[in-house]
């Protein structure tokens, strides 16, 4: 995978990580933590609910969510488009921010839920959550297997990485889990009227004027028009190496110098009357497209894996039209029956002929 029409996705993972590694280097994670008491009860430090999100506590969440934007966040902006998957994540930090501060006051209802829930951990889990539930609804699985009976898709490796983030710092980051699956399912179902929301025209091209050259050009995967793997060449043999590396080149004209190979060629040795006899036949069969004695021996052969055996013990073969009407030919006063046996246990012609002319010497 690479980061082909994903741009935003790869400058989120560039913020975070430059985000992340400047505020260890400074000291500051610790004006990132969101606590409600006492920072914001009693402190009144509002501004932790605007950048308790842009940094990840520890070196592992920076890891888990990097994992999760290359491996989520690719595909949901492939299949959004580079504006609305920017309009999205802009939605959904500002949605998690409401629904994590709304969370913390809820929790403060029993001594329960206020001990395990009056801290939220720095970092955007909220968000990369409902990225993923954008992921479980839109992206369908490329394939699946089963483990001891259990049958999975090759989703459950991002479903891993989703639960390492979600278990990181057992039980703070389990309400901004379920923050952001919920936020998730709330833009899904367009139940707040959000989803026709875009961001301004003046901040996408701002965007693309002085951040995107920064992130550098997403070129393409290089993908190669072979069909089939050709054998690795010898250790010294360096042409032939080289010519695997190109790529064949594919086209339906016929060049000038296959016609003029073709013109220099010189003829082939004749060959006697009932050879040139047998190939002209064989010649005027695939040019008419008839060949209906080649196809039934090929079909009696792939149906069998071998020639069916005679009662006489010879294998039997499927003449052709053209070898019935010169034996019919010659030998007038004889069946065609008769003919068409003595050329399926016949592995020519010429025998056939002979086996004839033994057994009807007066024809």
């Amino acid at each position: 995978m690479s980061f082909e029409h994903a741009s935003v996705t790869k400058g989120l993972m560039f913020g975070f990580a430059l985000s992340s590694i400047a505020a260890g280097i400074f000291d500051l994670k610790h004006y990132l933590n969101l606590q409600l008491v006492p920072h914001i009860s009693r402190h009144h430090q509002y501004w932790r609910l605007l950048v308790h999100c842009l940094a990840c506590a520890s070196s592992s969440d920076l890891l888990l969510t990097e994992l999760l934007l290359y491996n989520v966040g690719i595909p949901i902006e492939r299949a959004f488009g580079g504006v609305k998957y920017t309009s999205f994540f802009v939605i959904s930090a500002v949605t998690t921010i409401l629904a994590s501060f709304l969370a913390l006051l809820v929790a403060q209802i029993t001594p329960v839920t206020r001990s395990l829930f009056n801290n939220i951990p720095s970092g955007p889990i909220a968000i990369m959550f409902a990225v993923v539930y954008q992921y479980m609804r839109l992206v369908p699985p490329a394939y699946h297997f089963r483990v001891f009976g259990i049958g999975m898709s090759d989703k459950i490796w991002a479903y891993a990485v989703a639960l390492q983030l979600a278990v990181a710092q057992f039980p703070a980051t389990l309400l901004p889990t379920a923050i952001g699956l919920l936020v998730g399912y709330l833009y899904r179902s367009d139940f707040l009227q959000l989803k026709s929301w875009r961001i301004s025209p003046r901040v996408v091209r701002f965007a693309e004027t002085w951040i995107a050259p920064l992130l550098g050009e997403a070129k393409p995967v290089r993908r190669t028009n072979r069909v089939l793997p050709e054998p690795r060449p010898l250790a010294g043999s360096r042409r032939q190496a080289a010519n695997l590396n190109k790529d064949e080149v594919i086209t339906t004209a016929r060049s000038s110098q296959r016609r003029r190979s073709t013109a220099g060629r010189t003829a082939p040795p004749a060959a006697s009357a009932p050879e040139a006899n047998m190939e002209a036949d064989d010649t005027h069969n695939h040019a008419d497209g008839n060949g209906s004695g080649m196809v039934r021996q090929w079909m009696s052969e792939l149906a069998s894996g071998v020639r069916p055996i005679a009662p006489g013990g010879g294998t039997v073969r499927a003449p052709s039209e053209s070898e019935i009407a010169v034996l019919t030919g010659m030998f007038p006063d004889i069946d065609r029956e008769v003919v068409l046996g003595v050329l399926q246990r016949s592995p020519n012609i010429e025998a056939a002929a002979e086996t004839l002319l033994t057994a009807h010497p007066t024809s």
